[in-house]
């Protein structure tokens, strides 16, 4: 008898193995990137800047506004902006070779351009990687939210996410804010890389107002340099989760990030998270995000730097 119970421990992880469904996101493996070739203004010396999307493999030359390519769900932080008639990138987002194969490094570093007489302009950009789109070009550091389209239709209901990681942490004690026009300031609290995965359920009212309930939760930080894992994978939380132990104010609070997204008009509005929904309820759009710095918009401390690579669903 005891031969029995020994195969049937045996058999039972394989048994739950074969009931788990894994649904890579489209190019979430990191294989495939374009490469833009961005000619900035010659008053800031004129050089061709590489930004780079995940996407089809191509290479786009010239400035023009990049729009998602061969049905690719992934925006980053990477851009090309024209403040006051300059034209500026910023790359913060990065194919690296992995295994054969490529990864996505997002970096957290300071950008600046001066032109004598016309603008001075220092920012903290960190990298971030996310399901949606971003508008082109950026027009001033007070858009950049605005230009974001966070989230894509989805309607099914993943009990985990999954992908590989690696992060390096800046080790400074605490971070900074860094806008573009006014004085670096000192942000309490170190620096962490951030996974946030949010399933909502999202209705527009007849002023264009988008409206969301929460469904699912899966918010991670990453706080020490730790090597490459492989699989990482976190449950999702349905329903009001604010009671629960695991629950972190911070990062899974109601209206968390801020984040924006294009109404049936074209606007760009703010997602307006107002209550939780019912555990059993069907999303109707996913948000995912992966950033190498916590804060916000211009808060991080340079050289924070998280790599992500096969993201998958598991069902």
């Amino acid at each position: 008898m005891k031969w029995m119970f020994g195969v049937l421990a045996m058999a039972f992880p394989l048994f739950m193995n074969a009931q788990e469904k894994v649904v890579p996101l489209k190019y979430g493996d990191m294989d495939q990137w374009i490469t833009r070739k961005i000619h900035e203004s010659g008053i800031i010396g004129g050089d061709t800047k590489l930004l780079y999307e995940v996407g089809p493999v191509k290479e786009l030359d010239g400035n023009t506004p990049y729009v998602n390519q061969g049905g690719s769900p992934w925006g980053n932080s990477n851009v090309m902006a024209k403040v006051m008639g300059i034209v500026k990138t910023n790359t913060s987002v990065y194919p690296e070779q992995r295994e054969g194969g490529y990864c996505a490094r997002l970096e957290t570093h300071i950008e600046s351009v001066k032109v004598l007489g016309v603008v001075n302009i220092t920012v903290l950009a960190s990298g971030s990687l996310f399901l949606g789109d971003m508008k082109e070009p950026i027009t001033g550091t007070k858009e950049g939210e605005k230009a974001l389209n966070m989230g894509v239709r989805f309607n099914s209901r993943p009990k985990a996410i999954r992908y590989d990681y690696k992060v390096k942490m800046s080790g400074e004690p605490n971070r900074i804010r860094q806008t573009g026009f006014s004085r670096k300031s000192t942000v309490p609290g170190q620096d962490c890389a951030i996974m946030t995965c949010l399933l909502q359920k999202r209705t527009e009212d007849a002023e264009g107002n988008i409206i969301a309930k929460r469904i699912g939760t899966a918010v991670i930080r990453y706080q020490q340099t730790e090597g490459w894992r492989n699989k990482a994978t976190y449950d999702i939380h349905y329903g009001d989760i604010s009671h629960t132990s695991y629950y972190d104010a911070e990062l899974m609070k109601l209206g968390v990030g801020n984040y924006h997204a294009r109404n049936s008009k074209g606007e760009s509005v703010l997602i307006q998270e107002n209550g939780w929904a019912d555990a059993d309820e069907t999303p109707t759009h996913l948000i995912l995000q992966f950033t190498s710095s916590l804060g916000g918009a211009f808060v991080g401390s340079p050289g924070n730097t998280l790599w992500v690579d096969n993201v998958c669903l598991v069902y």
